[in-house]
Parts: C-alpha cells; sequence; structure tokens
C-alpha cells in the first residue's frame, strides 16, 4: 500500500559547497511537511548558518535530534552527526568538510538500513578531498553499492525529458574501451529495463543504445567495438525480451532529438551521457542509482564552492531528486502489489488449464 507521507533522509555533502543551500531553499516551502517528513543529516549550526545567508528564508521549523527515530512529522529534522564545534568555511575544500562529508553518509546508510528512513536523498560531495580523508571509494553510487550488497548498478540519469544509463561511471577516458564489454553491456540493459519497468512503471520500455566510436566506427573504419561488442549485446538483449536498439552515432542521436523515441538511453561512458544530458535537463536533472534494494537520488550538480555561501545556488535539481526519491518508493510498492495480484491468480489458471475449461476474461 502507498505511503502517504515518507521519511526522507538527506545527507548535508560538503559543508562548505553548496549543499546546505539547496537543502535549505527546497525545503523552505511549508507545504513540503505535509508530502514528507524530512531527515538532514549534517549540523543544526552550519544549517542555521547558511539559513542566514539567504534572506528571503526568515525562519524554519528545525528539530535537532539524536536519531532520525525521533523525527517530527512537521518539521526539518536535523540529525546531528558532527561535533558540537565544526564549522563552515564556504568555498574551500578542507579535509574537515571532506569528514563532516563522510559522517554524515555514514549515519544516513545507517538508519537507511535500519528502516528509520524511507529514502536517501545525498547532498553534493568533493570525491578528491573525501579520498585523501580515507574514504575508499570513487563516488556515492559506489559507496552505497557495496553497503547494500549489489552485484551492479547504474548511474541513471533522469529527468522530465530523457532517461539516460552508462556502462561505465567514474573511471578515466583512457580506461573505457578496455572496459566496454558484452556482459556488462548487456548487464546495464538489464538494470534499465527492470528499473523503467518497476521504478517507473513502463510496461515495455525502450532502450536506445549509443556506439562508443564516431559514426558507430564506420563499419569498423573508425573502431570494431560496435561489431564485435555493442551490437551482439544488443541481440541478447532482443533475445531476452529486451526492447534495446542501436548502437546510435550520439552526435546525431541528441541533436536530432532521436531520444525522444526511446523511453531511456544507454551511453558507454560518463561524458558521452552526462553533457547531452546536463545540456538538456540541468536544472531538473536527478542522478538515481538503478539496482539497488533501496532508493537513493542525487541532485545532478556537484558542490560549486565557487558560488557557495552566496545565496546563487539553484535548488530546482535538489527539489526535483526529493520528488523523484518519493515518486520510485511508491511506484515500487504498486509493481510489488501488482506481482502479488498475479501470483494470485496463476493458481486459477493453471487449475483452468488442468481440467481443460475454457477462461472467462
Amino acid at each position: 500500500m502507498q505511503k502517504d507521507k515518507l521519511i526522507v533522509g538527506i545527507t548535508q555533502g560538503d559543508s562548505n559547497g553548496i549543499g546546505y543551500e539547496v537543502i535549505i531553499k527546497a525545503l523552505s516551502d511549508p507545504r513540503f511537511l505535509d508530502m514528507l517528513t524530512p531527515v538532514v543529516y549534517g549540523s543544526s549550526k552550519i544549517f542555521s548558518f547558511y539559513r542566514k545567508s539567504i534572506p528571503e528564508i526568515e525562519q524554519m521549523d528545525t528539530n535537532a535530534v539524536s536519531s532520525a527515530k525521533e523525527a517530527h512529522a512537521k518539521r526539518i529534522n536535523i540529525v546531528n552527526v558532527l561535533p558540537d564545534n565544526a564549522y563552515a568555511e564556504p568555498g574551500k575544500a578542507t579535509p574537515d568538510s571532506a569528514k563532516a562529508a563522510i559522517a554524515s553518509l555514514d549515519a544516513a546508510v545507517r538508519d537507511l538500513k535500519n528502516g528509520d528512513i524511507d529514502v536517501l536523498v545525498t547532498g553534493p560531495i568533493n570525491k578528491k578531498a573525501m579520498s585523501g580523508e580515507g574514504f575508499g571509494f570513487p563516488g556515492h553510487t559506489e559507496y552505497i553499492q557495496h553497503a547494500f550488497g549489489a552485484s551492479d548498478v547504474t548511474m541513471f540519469m533522469i529527468s522530465s525529458r530523457l532517461k539516460l544509463g552508462v556502462v561505465t561511471g567514474h573511471i578515466p577516458l583512457k580506461d573505457v574501451p578496455g572496459q566496454i564489454t558484452e556482459e556488462k553491456i548487456l548487464s546495464k540493459l538489464r538494470l534499465m529495463n527492470e528499473s523503467l519497468q518497476k521504478d517507473f512503471c513502463i510496461s515495455h520500455p525502450r532502450i536506445g543504445v549509443l556506439s562508443l566510436n564516431p559514426h558507430s566506427g564506420d563499419g569498423g573504419l573508425l573502431g570494431s567495438e560496435e561489431q564485435d561488442i555493442i551490437i551482439p549485446a544488443i541481440k541478447k538483449a532482443s533475445e531476452e525480451g529486451i526492447l534495446a536498439f542501436g548502437p546510435f552515432s550520439p552526435d546525431g542521436y541528441f541533436g536530432l532529438g532521436h531520444y525522444e523515441a526511446f523511453d531511456a538511453t544507454l551511453a558507454m561512458y560518463h561524458d558521452q551521457g552526462l553533457a547531452p544530458f546536463k545540456a538538456l535537463s540541468f536544472e531538473d536533472g536527478v542522478n538515481y542509482t538503478a539496482g539497488l534494494p533501496i532508493v537513493r537520488t542525487s541532485p545532478d550538480h556537484g558542490t560549486a564552492f565557487e558560488m557557495a555561501g552566496r545565496d546563487e545556488a539553484d535548488p530546482r535539481s535538489m527539489r526535483a531528486a526529493i520528488f523523484a526519491a518519493i515518486d520510485i518508493f511508491n511506484n515500487r510498492i504498486k509493481w510489488h502489489e501488482l506481482q502479488d495480484g498475479k501470483m494470485e491468480e496463476r493458481p486459477r489458471e493453471e487449475h483452468r488449464e488442468r481440467s481443460g475449461k475454457p477462461q472467462i476474461a
């Protein structure tokens, strides 16, 4: 049964970036509290510091708690995971701000595992600074995949205009060709197909697959990956009932609007997909991790240190990430209810087949 009001966990991200600002702006409309119970993992002190830097927001109903279990349904709850002497230095990547991001993420994931929050929305982090403080993952996606023991996940960028997954994520460009394999493409197509059905209620999704080389390799003249790897993967996916098409040359695919003919697009590497995605959907784009047993979303932008603390950050992507997490959570409930309904119908169908009696629609 669909839940009317979810408990949404939100990590602060890097405390010196725009994370707090977009969170505060996104939650500033009091009507938000009629739809969800927000739990921000960070610092009441730093939250207040950034709120005061936004003149149009004079007051917010906040509630400092030690755990999500204490969350007040009608307030913005803040789980204090940072030391009392924590402070912000807007615009700077510091060891303390990286440690704060890690502490926030650790606490939120722990509560998500315990069922104290329903979904997770992660604020933007500085990957290099966190790596220097012992964070052993390339980014949020890999950390959360490890935390929940998922065999494979994919970065799934979603917006009102398009949905886009990637075969390879946060790796150097020089390493991409060696990471493009038939099995990896097939795995991502399976994940995307299942997610489109379960998380977005699309019964028979169509997925467009991009080429790796310019002009889809020009029949092998510009590379053989299309003929040797990508096309065989698409054929195998089709044999499994996945409606996958391509490979398409990315320039014409996006430039001519061909992506609009598909429910989602699979890019071969990070910037091949995210560059056009952000050009088309930066304001309301959301980073969703498909393939997890839980729901995690994030805004599609980074820490933007250059505008931190200046009341310049746009909260639309954070707001879209919160709404997307709620929608996906409720869509999964609907999908599971539908599957349960099908299971209940199956014994009656099998009985009719065994008895030879005609089925009545």
